[in-house]
């Protein structure tokens, strides 16, 4: 559980160095320095290990990967400098929902009635949190950084796949090196040189970015992972604490209820399929 809390905290600190930096400059060079800076970071690992520990055994893998999941994060640095960070948090919520249809759709895996179930609560949560901005000047972004969520569910189901032949550094090394190369042609249409203040924000974001992978891969080992899902509410009160002592963002009523519903419908599935893991002849 603390490592959980531990990662939920570090990746809040990372999304607000982030949204810090995009609002400075072009979202897609944030984007590139931001994976740039953390295969910066990675590389005393790939001199420790030797390269032939790096090598992947699915290269097509790797890159088709990287691909998809640069295409998420265009979408989610063009919203990040928008919309507050509690609301980012609120929607990045539905992640795990969008897993559980992704693996139902292209992995075959069976779409039972309470997965449905859980997925209707779920986005009639998101409804609750993006609805009453979309009257607003760019309310629209609240859509887009929504529209990420899918595509960051398929990155994450391809790594799923790609993990039956890799391990997980390889596959971690290998989204630096291919999200880098996939957003360095955006990053180049308007380049401005960085600060050294800004390539220290990015150097830093890079960091937190290994801890916290580090840490929800800790937590994911030592317990289950439907035990884990209950301390996600707590990604939103550090975002919500973040928001407002660096923009001043203040959440919103309905931004707190819908991620209580979404959280809801998130804990109650996964402990639902934890149940079904120890009993086989659980049906719905």
């Amino acid at each position: 559980m603390a490592w959980m809390a531990l990662g939920g905290f570090t990746f809040s600190l990372l999304n607000t160095i982030a949204r810090s930096l995009s609002m400075q400059m072009d979202p897609f060079e944030a984007q590139f320095l931001r994976y740039f800076c953390g295969l910066i970071v990675m590389l005393p690992l790939l001199w420790y290990q030797g390269l032939s520990a790096y090598v992947p055994v699915n290269v097509k893998g790797q890159f088709w990967r990287g691909g998809v999941h640069t295409i998420g994060l265009m979408l989610w640095f063009v919203a990040l400098p928008q919309i507050p960070l509690a609301d980012m948090t609120a929607i990045g919520f539905t992640g795990p929902i969008f897993i559980m249809l992704g693996a139902a759709w292209f992995l075959g895996e069976p779409m039972r009635k309470d997965r449905w179930i859980a997925a209707a609560i779920g986005f009639a949560g998101v409804v609750v949190v993006v609805a009453p901005n979309l009257s607003g000047s760019g309310g629209w972004y609240n859509l887009v950084m929504l529209a990420s969520s899918p595509v960051f569910a398929a990155s994450f189901l391809i790594t799923k796949h790609l993990t039956r032949t890799e391990k997980p550094g390889v596959i971690v090394m290998w989204q630096s090196i291919t999200v880098t190369l996939f957003s360095l042609p955006l990053a180049l249409m308007n380049w401005q040189a960085p600060t050294l203040w800004q390539w220290s924000g990015f150097m830093v974001a890079g960091l937190l970015g290994t801890i916290g992978h580090y840490s929800f891969t800790k937590a994911f080992s030592v317990a289950d992972i439907s035990a884990t899902q209950s301390l996600r509410f707590l990604d939103l009160v550090w975002a919500s604490l973040l928001g407002w002592l660096v923009f001043s963002d203040i959440p919103s009523k309905w931004t707190w209820l819908g991620a209580a519903v979404i959280l809801v419908s998130t804990i109650w599935i996964a402990r639902r399929e934890g149940r079904r893991k120890e009993d086989p002849d659980i049906v719905n």
